[in-house]
């Protein structure tokens, strides 16, 4: 499906046809032994479902340049032993599919630092194509004149839908304008964060304080829906108080 001009959902990504960029973000690896850590008790598969995730993915696209925009690992203070792990294996894998990968900061990087330098990369705060910017979305930034279009994550949008009594969260990209500009809001890729309910929960960005008019494109399995402006549908969320 394309969401903006040259731009196409791929799952919970984002592919510029035209210059071969995959936008990926928010993996938060290193979630699971934050929540052991915390007394939560999980399998650890995470790394492995966003693994595969990529591999079905990139059978689709062949990009030139893969960006990962944001909290590519969890833990805000410090280096799990899992994220060591699991942060270069992924890295590892997407610089085999790709001739450049760019990482961005996001507020959960703070000391991504010392596992980028392994692999001999940067990490940015943003990063341009054309007259699109690329954040993560933590903070509000002044763009140059000439950016018409900004893709941040961060918010992790999600949806809850109704039927009859059924109820089921769904991942969401948010598709808006922020001071006169474009505005796409990005979903997590981690399978385990399934996000902010925007129907009901208080949104995290500070780009995002009224999003009525922003158009709520649901993912499913391999389906993008889109489901209109998000003032026009308040039938299909479910009630604030449930």
């Amino acid at each position: 499906m394309e969401l903006s001009p040259g731009i196409e959902i791929f799952g919970p990504s984002l592919w510029f046809k035209k210059e071969k960029i995959l936008v990926v973000g928010d993996f938060h690896l290193g979630y699971e032994e934050y929540l052991h850590q915390k007394g939560v008790l999980l399998p650890k598969q995470q790394a492995q479902q966003i693994h595969q995730q990529l591999q079905s993915l990139l059978k689709k696209v062949q990009p030139k340049t893969i960006i990962i925009n944001g909290d590519l690992k969890h833990e805000f203070g410090t280096v799990l032993r899992q994220e060591w792990k699991e942060v270069l294996k992924i890295i590892d894998f997407l610089q085999k599919h790709c001739q450049e990968l760019i990482l961005i900061r996001g507020n959960h990087d703070m000391i991504l630092g010392p596992i980028a330098q392994k692999r001999n990369l940067q990490v940015l705060t943003q990063y341009q194509v054309g007259t699109t910017l690329i954040i993560h979305g933590d903070k509000l930034i002044d763009p140059n004149k000439e950016i018409k279009r900004i893709i941040i994550g961060h918010e992790h949008p999600a949806i809850s839908l109704k039927e009859k009594s059924k109820m089921e969260k769904f991942k969401c990209f948010l598709n808006g304008k922020w001071e006169r500009k474009e505005l796409i809001v990005m979903p997590s890729f981690n399978p385990l964060l399934e996000g902010t309910d925007i129907s009901k929960e208080q949104l995290l960005s500070p780009f995002l304080k009224d999003i009525s008019n922003f158009e709520v494109i649901v993912i499913h399995e391999s389906e993008a829906l889109n489901f209109g402006k998000f003032k026009q549908i308040p039938h299909l969320f479910l009630p604030k108080d449930i």
